[in-house]
C-alpha cells in the first residue's frame, strides 16, 4: 500500500484538469519493454521527470514507472512524449 501526504492547498483544484497541464498516464511495464526495444534505447536514455513533480505524485508514480506525456501541438495535431520518473536527476 502507499500513501501520499498532500498540502490541503494542493487539494484546491485538480491539477489534471487544468488546461495548460497535458494529459499523463503511467504505461505498463509490457509497454515500456516495447517502447525500449521500438525507440532502441535504454531507460538511462530516457528524459526524465522527477518522482516528486505534481503530476507524479497524483498519479502515484515510482522511481522506475514510464509516463506518457500527450501535449497538443499546433502543427503535429497531438504529440506523445515519454519521460522516466526518478527520485532525483543526477548532473553531469
Amino acid at each position: 500500500m502507499k500513501i501520499e501526504i498532500f498540502k490541503d492547498e494542493e487539494l484546491m483544484f485538480n491539477i489534471t484538469k487544468h488546461e495548460l497541464v497535458p494529459k499523463h498516464r503511467i504505461i505498463s511495464e509490457d509497454e515500456k519493454q516495447q517502447l525500449f526495444v521500438k525507440l532502441k534505447i535504454s531507460a538511462e536514455q530516457m528524459p526524465k521527470i522527477l518522482k516528486r513533480d505534481p503530476v507524479c505524485r497524483y498519479l502515484g508514480a515510482e522511481s522506475g514507472d514510464v509516463v506518457e506525456i500527450l501535449r497538443n501541438s499546433r502543427t503535429a495535431g497531438v504529440s506523445v512524449y515519454y519521460k522516466i520518473v526518478e527520485d532525483k536527476i543526477m548532473k553531469l
